[in-house]
């Protein structure tokens, strides 16, 4: 995809981001774009953004967002659940863009439903970074109401998720809306190159991939006096499955959704193994800390996937392909012949893809494109889901049926409160109840075996 358009072909971006909006309410346009950049300087064409989720991943995306030049940008306004990260937010964007956020102190929400009220403002793009469960709800609303998204990886964690993403998405593109989603590698010029060179051939045909991403324990955050269930489990999100969708879910879905690319396609199955060896994390929630999945494709290609975050072990954060000519290590730019001579090593080109994704994305609106990245966001979220399910059931699951069953971890859109019921319910010691391989539970039975 160019991100340079000539002069003559680049309408203003507040002739696009209006236009969108247009659509949205249903209004025929008639005509093309055809608005000169000199309309810039009136001020009229600055993008408006309404950050939903201001975490540290939230706020880095929000000053990534307005580190993009060729135009104005500023944040309007800020909601989360948490008052103190809406404060932290402000304070870290003002520390660096001062004069690009104006969020008065009544356009900063605090709750569950803050989302809703970031909506009703006019700003022209969400940024969306809660913890995964809620993204779908999010997504489907922002659509809805005719904004443009940004929205952080993966963008759901259960099935129903999935599919409610893939809706929303046929609806976005239906408003001429522009959807980004954070899978940044897609968008890391050396990882650009050298999938470009897979695909065309200069390893032959692909017989196996291997994806990894092997680290150490993340954050744990302890119980607070006062806490309800459902506070709790939202601050401790990494480590239920309703919130994260497991952290193959969560953090591993970047290699899965790199093999995904590679391939051009999705696994038509998984099986595989995994289980949570420090059972005191169970007193924090339900994930396993390992997972070993082998996915297979339609054409039979075999993808061998490991990931864990388990202290004082090998660590990997990696992709590599073998094929009938040679082999790629991915991540590290490099591919090889059969006799393992380097062919081609694109490592220089760069790789700051946090930041590329939000110049590529505004780039696009500025030029009057329209992205739509909710597709393949949502079918490598799948990925990490079926593998997921491979492990929490011991069995072979298939693609199509779980697709089809449609199962959900929660009812997000009705949870709008700290003091309605958690999803997930502690046993009497406190502790949370894992997925036994073979057995499954409640709602981590085995599609198409009900």
């Amino acid at each position: 995809m160019s991100h340079s358009p000539s002069k003559s072909d680049s309408p203003s971006r507040r002739d696009f981001i209006r236009q969108s909006g247009l659509l949205a309410a249903g209004a025929a346009i008639a005509g093309p774009l055809a608005v000169s950049r000199s309309a810039h300087a009136a001020g009229s064409d600055t993008i408006k953004i309404g950050l939903i989720g201001c975490g540290g991943r939230g706020t880095g995306a929000a000053i990534q967002a307005l580190n993009t030049s060729g135009g104005e940008v500023k944040i309007v306004a800020l909601a989360d659940v948490k008052e103190s990260s809406v404060a932290q937010a402000h304070r870290g964007i003002s520390g660096q863009h001062k004069d690009k956020i104006d969020v008065p102190n009544e356009r900063k929400f605090v709750g569950l439903d803050g989302y809703q009220k970031v909506l009703e403002t006019d700003c022209d793009m969400v940024i969306l970074a809660t913890p995964p469960g809620f993204r779908p709800t999010h997504f489907e609303a922002a659509v809805n109401a005719g904004k443009n998204v940004f929205m952080e990886k993966p963008v759901a964690a259960d099935v129903a998720g999935v599919n409610q993403v893939l809706k929303a998405t046929a609806e976005a593109k239906k408003k001429n809306l522009a959807v980004a989603v954070g899978l940044q590698r897609r968008h890391e010029r050396k990882y650009m190159e050298t999938v470009a060179k897979i695909q065309e051939g200069a390893i032959g045909d692909i017989i196996l991939a291997r994806a990894y991403w092997n680290g150490s324990r993340p954050w744990l955050r302890q119980r607070q006096p006062g806490m309800t269930e459902t506070q709790f489990q939202i601050n401790n999100w990494y480590y239920f499955n309703w919130l994260s969708g497991d952290h193959i879910n969560e953090q591993h879905i970047h290699n899965l959704d790199v093999i995904n690319w590679i391939k051009n396609g999705y696994p038509v199955e998984a099986q595989g193994m995994g289980g949570l060896v420090n059972q005191n994390e169970t007193k924090y929630g339900e994930i396993f800390d390992h997972h070993f999945i082998e996915y297979k494709y339609a054409d039979g290609t075999i993808m061998y996937s490991q990931c864990r975050h388990q202290p004082g072990c090998w660590n990997s954060v990696a992709e590599y392909v073998h094929g009938t000519k040679g082999r790629a290590d991915v991540s590290g730019s490099k591919i090889y012949d059969e006799a393992g001579k380097v062919l081609h090593d694109f490592g220089k080109l760069g790789g700051d893809g946090h930041q590329q994704e939000h110049h590529d994305l505004f780039a696009d609106l500025r030029a009057g494109r329209v992205p739509n990245e909710g597709e393949w966001g949502a079918k490598s979220t799948m990925t990490a889901i079926l593998g997921r399910m491979a492990t929490y059931t011991g069995q072979v699951v298939k693609w199509d049926n779980a697709l089809r069953e449609n199962s959900s971890l929660a009812d997000y859109q009705k949870l709008l409160s700290f003091d309605q019921e958690a999803p997930v319910k502690p046993l009497a010691d406190g502790s949370y109840l894992q997925p036994i391989p073979g057995k499954g539970m409640g709602s981590f039975s085995v599609p198409g075996k009900s």
